[in-house]
């Protein structure tokens, strides 16, 4: 009897994973089906190759089904993305859930949640800062509200109510990314679970989405930018929004909190031509051509054009956000001018072959050596490098770095992009023991890199690694002088890293 009730228990708990799983992917259908031309799209994919660096994947879903799909070489499909602030978008769906739910108003006052945390006499203005000032981020904070040694703090939520207050709440709308991270304590305090548990049966399983990552701080609640998440889920949140909180012809969340949260709350300038002025609604940016987004550092990109019917979810190692979007605007939009699209199967076949080609640049290299090997060893210096070998032959290039953490083997592809799985990480990925790719990120993303190589002339090889979950690229530029090594370091696309060159030197 108890293995009967067991069962039965197991298989009512499970229903919903069964359901989210055999919905789990969104549909697909080709572009001009769908009222979308597979010219403009191929026109959208040569401009970002030539004028973006550098996308690492797309996806444009019209009308609920997926038109056109691609991931760079080496990112792909299966592996989630480091989406830095896009994760707002997602605490903001939390805020609402807990509104939904009567768990509190979004007018309910700040300090109320976090009585042990509030600082001897607080002034007027955070006395009156309210979950809605921190939702439209207009909290009255000149500067950002933590600073990077906050950050290093065990009490986040205690440096963020110390930070004085100058403007009155809900005044003036700046970008304040830790006002996120107190909404995200907020739902915390109040149900007991992180953002992204508090998320999994009301949201996620519901919508396919796996297992989110999310990077927490020293007590355990989400980040403000520490989500990770692969570009089908990205696109799923995106139609959630489109559809207005509806999901499978079930209102999962309100249309009218959809509505407050994708709608103008605050002004933050009004620059026509500027994508970052148009507004700011709960955690949303408003955009131009009357669409509305989620984004993160870096070109993460979950935008929602709801007069086309249309979400586009991107993820990239591009500084430029702003020419991301302006490319997107010259490319896909213009031709949703014709009212009918006109099946071009050239076009078609054309854009299936590229989404299926896509690749970031890789190390080309004519110069061929039959055999190099090669033993380096260095003074004691803050990257914690010992030594390094370099073992190249025709079928293989291979170097191993002994560090003080241990050694690292690294297989690089020679015209093409070879995975390795580090036992740590890569030399300057950390720094003084904290890792410069993001605080907080999970330590298994930076043993994760897929790595080309080659020589660019006789004494000088280069190595390009991209750590594939994160945005992050790392450059190496071995120089060879007699018996010397020159190693030259450049981290590209990491939160904290310096963005300059570094140099290390053999003894």
């Amino acid at each position: 009897m108890k293995r009967i009730l067991f069962f039965t228990l197991f298989f009512f708990l499970t229903i919903p994973e069964i359901s989210a799983q055999k919905n789990a992917s969104l549909k697909r259908g080709n572009p001009e089906a769908e009222g979308i031309s597979s010219k403009a799209i191929l026109n959208f994919l040569d401009r970002a190759e030539k004028e973006i660096d550098a996308l690492h994947s797309y996806m444009i879903v019209k009308n609920g089904k997926v038109v056109s799909e691609g991931w760079w070489s080496p990112y792909n499909p299966q592996s989630p993305h480091q989406l830095y602030s896009l994760s707002k978008g997602f605490i903001s769906t939390a805020i609402g859930f807990a509104v939904q739910e009567g768990l509190f108003s979004i007018d309910d006052i700040v300090i109320s949640f976090f009585p042990d945390d509030v600082p001897e006499n607080p002034n007027w203005n955070l006395k009156n800062l309210r979950i809605r000032d921190l939702l439209t981020m207009s909290t009255g904070h000149i500067e950002s509200a933590l600073s990077k040694k906050d950050r290093q703090k065990e009490n986040w939520v205690k440096a963020f109510l110390a930070k004085k207050i100058e403007l009155m709440p809900g005044s003036y709308g700046k970008y304040n990314s830790p006002a996120s991270y107190m909404l995200s304590a907020i739902i915390q305090k109040t149900t007991g679970q992180t953002v992204v548990d508090y998320l999994k049966n009301r949201f996620f399983i519901p919508l396919g989405i796996q297992s989110p990552e999310w990077d927490t701080c020293p007590r355990g609640i989400n980040i403000d930018f520490g989500m990770h998440l692969n570009t089908e889920d990205i696109a799923k949140f995106g139609q959630f929004y489109l559809k207005e909180g509806m999901w499978n012809n079930k209102q999962l969340l309100s249309k009218e909190w959809i509505h407050m949260a994708t709608s103008k709350q605050v002004s933050n300038g009004s620059l026509p031509d500027n994508d970052f002025t148009q507004g700011f609604g709960f955690q949303f940016w408003m955009s131009r051509h009357n669409s509305y987004r989620a984004d993160g550092m870096y070109s993460q990109y979950c935008l929602i054009l709801p007069d086309h019917e249309m979400v586009i979810a991107i993820t990239s190692g591009a500084h430029d956000m702003q020419k991301v979007l302006n490319v997107i605007w010259e490319t896909i939009l213009p031709p949703f001018e014709i009212k009918k699209v006109v099946e071009d199967s050239n076009s078609i076949s054309l854009l299936r072959k590229k989404n299926n080609s896509l690749s970031l640049k890789y190390v080309i290299s004519d110069i061929e050596i039959d055999r190099f090997k090669k033993n380096f060893s260095f003074q004691k210096n803050t990257v914690g490098v010992k030594s390094i070998i370099f073992n190249f032959n025709k079928n293989k290039h291979q170097i191993k770095i002994e560090m003080d953490d241990g050694q690292e083997s690294i297989i690089i592809g020679n015209g093409e992009f070879l995975k390795s799985e580090l036992q740590n990480h890569l030399p300057y990925t950390k720094k003084n023991g904290k890792g410069i790719v993001s605080y907080g990120i999970s330590e298994d993303k930076l043993r994760k890199i897929s790595t080309s190589g080659g020589w660019i002339n006789n004494n000088e090889y280069k190595m390009i690694s991209f750590l594939y979950e994160t945005t992050t690229r790392v450059v190496y530029n071995f120089i060879f002088e007699g018996k010397k090594l020159i190693w030259k370091t450049f981290v590209d696309h990491a939160l904290y890293s310096s963005n300059e060159i570094q140099i290390l030197k053999s003894i």
